[in-house]
């Protein structure tokens, strides 16, 4: 389902309302997972934060708990995006472009074709258009960041991910390109690439629901990494000193040693 094509906010959560001593931070994807992780580390570090995602009533929901600001935007919509950016304002701190996913898992000789627009869609052009409208907001600040959650999958090819593993690549291009376009501007430009994360959600959409996929992903793994776990990373990149960039950081389990090698127990 498309989301409006403007955020939906109320009076009462403007994002410079009661906040001229607090940097402002977006973060797309907040409805679950990394995104509202993130969302409320970076509150708890100080930051007004905009929890950006499609879904309404959960976005409401944490925006009420860290008193943060609720925006219902679709990144794939290039107009709800100017929405987005139309109640960020010309300020803007910190952008952590979340939102992302993966969907399938078959071969490529029987890929369905729709599920590898969705993924380069939300973790491509979405990507690009959430930062193409918030851009001037980030160099008004003067020392803004912009924040990418790529994935190992953007770095190594496995079977069976074929269409997520070209997505995550273009997320990590995307944003190499973008530090060499911006190497004269006040904006740091930095990826995170997490391994094995569990999450409700992740891999539950990657296999359509299908719960025993979902779980067969993590089963035997001590200890795989979750949400919280990069969100404390992501909240650590961006408050570094303004002349400090990380560039990239690979986050894993200390279980997996590469993709394809995963210590499991049981």
């Amino acid at each position: 389902m498309s989301a409006p094509s403007t955020p939906s906010t109320s009076p009462t959560t403007d994002p410079g309302s009661g906040s001229a001593d607090r940097p402002l931070a977006v973060v797309t994807g907040a409805s679950s997972g990394i995104g509202a992780a993130t969302a409320r580390q970076l509150a708890a570090a100080g930051y007004r934060v905009v929890c950006a995602a499609r879904r309404a009533e959960r976005v409401e929901e944490l925006a009420a708990e860290i008193d943060g600001v609720a925006a219902v935007c679709d990144v794939t919509d290039e107009a709800s995006v100017a929405g987005l950016a139309e109640l960020v304002g010309g300020r803007l701190d910190v952008l952590v472009n979340n939102a992302g996913g993966a969907f399938g898992s078959a071969p490529v000789a029987q890929a369905d074709a729709e599920e590898w627009r969705r993924m380069y869609e939300v973790n491509v052009i979405g990507l690009m258009q959430v930062t193409r409208a918030l851009l001037p907001a980030l160099l008004a600040s003067g020392a803004g960041v912009i924040l990418n959650v790529g994935s190992t999958a953007g770095r190594v090819a496995y079977e069976g991910g074929a269409g997520y593993t070209a997505a995550k690549h273009g997320t990590q291009v995307v944003t190499e390109t973008l530090r060499l376009e911006l190497f004269d501007q006040p904006v740091r430009v930095c990826e995170i690439a997490p391994g094995m994360v569990r999450t409700d959600e992740f891999s539950l959409v990657r296999f359509d629901g299908d719960r025993e996929k979902a779980d067969a992903v993590y089963a035997g793994v001590p200890d795989p990494l979750v949400a919280d776990d990069v969100a404390d990373a992501i909240v650590w990149m961006v408050t570094r000193p303004a002349h400090v960039n990380i560039d990239q950081l690979v986050i894993r389990p200390r279980a997996q040693a590469a993709q394809h090698k995963v210590h499991r127990v049981g």
